[in-house]
């Protein structure tokens, strides 16, 4: 069955206007987010090296500690929140040492009980209750920096002793603004993808860094 043939005879419609596709200015689109996201970077690592460098001090020295890291995001944010747990517990460098890291976002039982019952600024908070010890690490992702839910688990962080790292976008939003916050790593675009993008790289960094001073 030809499926173009069936779609255009249920919607003919589709085909009224349709306008031929200029290739060499998609081309061009790629080449510009390309630059975007270099820029992005370069900016970003350029205004924030030392900030870097003093957050993976800072987990180096809890895992001297024996202590444990966390992190917690919403959205794409959560899946950087996993990406970041994985490359810690299971290096992909030969000779790496597995690094203890909970993923605060992976547990959907608990979350949905918890928003359910008490309400999602509390999902991250709970498992901290539960779950951290003084001197352990939290880290949290947010695009804007307005997450509450993130702000409320760096606020119940720090009252238990836990050091905080954010990675924020845009101005930073509240995260960069928060006494219970060590440290903000700010993507300043407005742009989610560049942000997101610079964020990845970013933590990639920070594994490296941390094993180099362990």
């Amino acid at each position: 069955m030809d499926n173009n043939k069936t779609l255009s005879g249920l919607y003919p419609f589709l085909d009224k206007n349709k306008k031929e596709v200029n290739i060499e200015l998609l081309l061009s689109s790629i080449h510009k987010k390309v630059a975007d996201s270099v820029k992005a970077k370069q900016d970003f690592f350029q205004k924030n090296d030392r900030k870097i460098l003093q957050a993976a001090q800072m987990i180096a020295k809890c895992y001297q500690q024996n202590g444990h890291l966390f992190a917690m995001g919403n959205g794409g944010s959560a899946c950087d929140a996993a990406h970041i747990a994985t490359e810690f517990m299971h290096p992909v460098t030969t000779g790496r040492k597995a690094l203890g890291f909970t993923n605060l976002t992976a547990d959907i039982a608990t979350m949905t009980a918890v928003a359910n019952d008490v309400g999602g600024e509390h999902i991250f908070l709970r498992q901290l209750l539960c779950l951290a010890q003084k001197n352990d690490v939290l880290i949290g992702f947010s695009t804007s920096g307005n997450s509450d839910n993130l702000i409320k688990a760096f606020e119940c962080a720090k009252e238990m002793g836990l050091s905080t790292i954010g990675f924020s976008g845009q101005t930073g939003g509240k995260i960069a603004k928060s006494n219970s916050v060590d440290i903000c790593l700010t993507v300043e675009t407005n742009s989610i993808h560049r942000v997101q993008e610079s964020h990845l790289t970013t933590y990639h960094i920070l594994w490296d860094l941390v094993h180099s001073l362990l």
